[in-house]
This record gives structure tokens, C-alpha cells and sequence, in this order.
């Protein structure tokens, strides 16, 4: 029986519906618009499972939705889901979108996964609402040691991460659930290549977009946040953000240049903060550590989301990542106690020669050129998240000065 048979009896018989909606996903993206037709027309309580698919201009826009799975799967062509409805849990984890990819005004009523989502066009969350968590973290699943999705985990296909200027870090995609302490561990998060803008959008639950990286405009524009948050990406807008000041899941972090009252409030640009683009803002950032010792950790978190910007082009000609490396590694020479977050960087001829850090992660980070670390003081560090997962990548020379660390991979000469 032919799949338009089985739909035009799954509108005469709702208990057929999910039935019929798991052959459509499992024939392929050929057939995908049969269904969405009908899940804007009121077919209600269907999920959708597409993990792995490879589907091309891709249309849910309207389309009401129990559930839905996208991990790991390719979505090329512009991806429309402006004004979907997601009843349930939805997961974006590891997927990636090479054209534009539109969520405008979508509702999502439980958490949204989009850990290691990557976004090569622009991606458009204006007046999209979330219910539960939005995760833009990591995007490795976490399981428990009995779950049966370990029988399975092989089958895992994850797009090649086949980005200018990275060689694969091979990012894990699923550990144990005790392997991870905190949110913030874990490696890259969601990637955004093109403009991003979650413009008046609606947080009800946790935003996390930790580790994510921006390599255009981000905007968070009259975004409401109502609770934990954490961006560092140093040119994220916010004007008219709001934020309630839930502290339930634990702190928010804000990037280096706006300020929320602690108990909530509406996040204003930060006036005791100078701007910092450009060589000669660089420098402003660097005195304003020297002179106040407690944004001297700030300043160094906001360098390095400033070297975890995609680089797109030919990285060796990238004269303002070379002027932020040295400014990074001038200030670990002289401010003691900070911590470094590099992981996913990209970094050329970098010199952290005589640098000190309390913790320095470098995971996933890219280093071209010549790269010096002699005599560098890190009371931990950490090239790789667990064994080669995760792994940093030395595509020139590097020097140690002493035992090159376990699990990085060498593309050239290593002391």
C-alpha cells in the first residue's frame, strides 16, 4: 500500500497517525511533505523522528508537533519552522544547517536541545518561546550506565566536522551521566557561522549557551529571560533584555559589557566597561584589568570568546586574532588566578610562553602556526576531554620545553 493511501486513511482513523508519520520519516525526506501538510491541518499528538536524515528545504513551518528528533541530521537548503509548536521535548543535538534555518515565532512547550547545533547560514529565533531549557551547550547526550541506548550508540552518525580551518577534535556524543559535573563541561556548544537573533524571544526556563560560538551579529534584543542564562560572546546586543532574577539552577552569567541588577531587572550596557573593539579597545580592556583586579577574570573570558569566533577565511591573514592572543597571553604573564576557556579556539602562532593560569582549556582548539607554551605555569590543564575525545589539534611546530601533553594530535614538530 502506497504512502498516500496510508495518510488519506490516517485522517479517517487518528489511532493510525503515528504509525504512518514513523513510515513517512523512515522512507525519507521525499515523502516528509505529506505529512507536514497534515500536521498543519490537525493531526495532533504526532512526534517525528528524522535523527541522521538528510532532508533539503525542509518546511515545518505551522506544523503542530508532540515530540521531535533532529539529531545528527543534515538540513540543507533554508529550513523553515517559523510558527511550529513542539509539545513535548525537541532535540537539535549535533545537527547541521547549511542554509539559512528559521524558527521565528516557534513554541517549544519542553526543553530544546540544540547542543553542537551547527548554523552555517543565518538562523532566526525572533519571538520564538521556550517553555523548558534552552540548551545551546554541549552536545554530547548524557546517559546512565544501564540505559539501553548504549546498544545503539555506535549507530550515532554525526555530520564531518568539516569547518575552514579545524581538523576534527572528534567531540563525543554521549557519556556517562556522572562524567559531567556541571553545565559547563563538555566542550564546544551551538555554532553560529551567519547572524543570529533571538529578538524578543521568550526564556522561561534555563538559556545556556556556554561555549557557543558567533562568527557574525548575535542579537538578544528585548529577548525575557526568566531564568539561569550564560553568554559570553562579547558583542552579543541586548538591548531591552529583561531578566527576573531566577537563581533557582544557579548563576547567569552576562557578557563583559552589560550589567543586571542581582535580584532582576532590565540588562543595560555596563557604563564602567569601555568598548573594547578594535586594537585600541584591546588595550582599554587591558588597563581596566590592571586597574580593577576583579573584572581581571571577565576581561580574560571575554579574550577567549573572542579567539572561539569560527574563523571562515584563510586564519593566517586574521591580524585582530593575533593582536587578542597576545593581549591574552601579555595579561596571564601578569594577572595570577584566572582560568583560560579556549576550547574550539582557533589560534595562530600563539605564545603562551611564561603564562600562568589556574585551569587552561584548550579541548578542541586549533593551533596554526608555530605554538609556544615553554615555561608556561598551569596548575591544570586539559587538551582533550576524556582520552582522545575532544582532542586539540597542532597543525605547525609546537614547543614545550618539557612532555608534550597525552592525546593532543601533532601535524608537525613537537619540544
Amino acid at each position: 500500500m502506497d504512502l498516500v493511501t496510508l495518510i488519506e486513511q490516517a485522517d479517517a482513523d487518528p489511532a493510525r497517525r503515528q504509525p504512518v508519520a514513523d513510515a513517512v520519516c523512515a522512507v525519507g525526506p521525499e515523502a516528509l511533505r505529506l505529512l507536514t501538510d497534515r500536521l498543519r491541518a490537525g493531526w495532533d499528538g504526532i512526534s517525528v523522528d528524522l535523527a541522521g536524515k538528510t532532508l533539503v528545504d525542509a518546511d515545518f513551518s505551522g506544523c503542530r508537533l508532540a515530540g521531535a528528533t533532529f539529531a545528527d541530521t543534515r538540513l540543507h537548503g533554508t529550513t523553515r519552522f517559523d510558527g511550529a509548536t513542539f509539545d513535548e521535548t525537541v532535540t537539535f543535538q549535533r545537527a547541521l544547517f547549511t542554509g539559512d534555518a528559521t524558527f521565528a515565532g516557534a513554541r517549544f512547550a519542553a526543553d530544546a536541545a540544540f547542543g553542537r547545533t551547527r548554523f552555517r547560514g543565518r538562523a532566526d529565533f525572533t519571538g520564538a518561546r521556550f517553555g523548558g531549557m534552552a540548551w545551546f551547550g554541549r552536545g554530547a547526550e548524557t546517559w546512565w550506565d544501564d540505559d539501553e541506548a548504549w546498544d545503539t550508540v555506535e549507530e550515532l552518525d554525526p555530520a564531518p566536522w568539516d569547518e575552514p580551518n579545524e581538523a576534527d577534535p572528534d567531540w563525543p556524543v554521549a557519556v556517562l551521566v556522572e562524567d559531567y559535573q556541571d553545565w559547563e563541561e563538555g566542550g564546544d556548544g551551538a555554532r553560529f557561522t551567519g547572524d543570529v537573533t533571538f529578538r524578543d524571544a521568550a526564556f522561561a526556563g534555563p538559556a545556556w549557551f556556554y561555549n557557543a560560538r558567533f562568527g557574525a551579529a548575535a542579537t538578544f534584543a528585548g529577548a525575557r529571560f526568566a531564568g539561569r542564562f550564560h553568554l559570553d560572546h562579547p558583542t552579543a546586543d541586548l538591548t531591552g533584555a529583561h531578566w527576573t532574577g531566577n537563581v533557582e539552577d544557579g548563576e547567569s552569567g552576562w557578557p563583559l559589557g552589560w550589567t543586571v541588577p542581582p535580584s532582576g531587572g532590565d540588562v543595560v550596557p555596563d557604563a564602567g566597561v569601555p568598548s573594547f573593539a578594535g586594537p585600541s579597545g584591546l588595550a582599554a580592556l587591558s588597563q581596566l584589568g590592571d586597574d580593577r583586579p576583579d573584572l581581571r577574570q571577565r576581561i580574560v573570558t571575554t579574550l577567549c570568546a573572542l579567539l572561539r569566533v569560527p574563523v571562515v577565511s584563510d586564519v593566517r591573514d586574521d591580524a585582530p586574532r593575533r593582536e587578542t592572543q597576545r593581549v591574552l597571553a601579555d595579561r596571564l604573564r601578569h594577572w595570577p588566578g584566572t582560568s583560560v576557556s579556549l576550547s574550539g579556539a582557533v589560534l595562530v602562532d600563539a605564545d603562551f610562553s611564561g603564562c600562568e593560569a589556574e585551569y587552561a582549556e584548550f579541548c578542541g582548539a586549533q593551533f596554526h602556526g608555530t605554538t609556544r607554551f615553554a615555561g608556561a605555569a598551569f596548575k591544570r590543564a586539559s587538551f582533550s576531554l576524556d582520552g582522545p575525545l575532544g582532542h586539540a589539534t597542532f597543525h605547525g611546530a609546537a614547543v614545550f620545553g618539557t612532555a608534550p601533553p597525552e592525546h593532543a594530535v601533532f601535524l608537525g614538530t613537537v619540544s
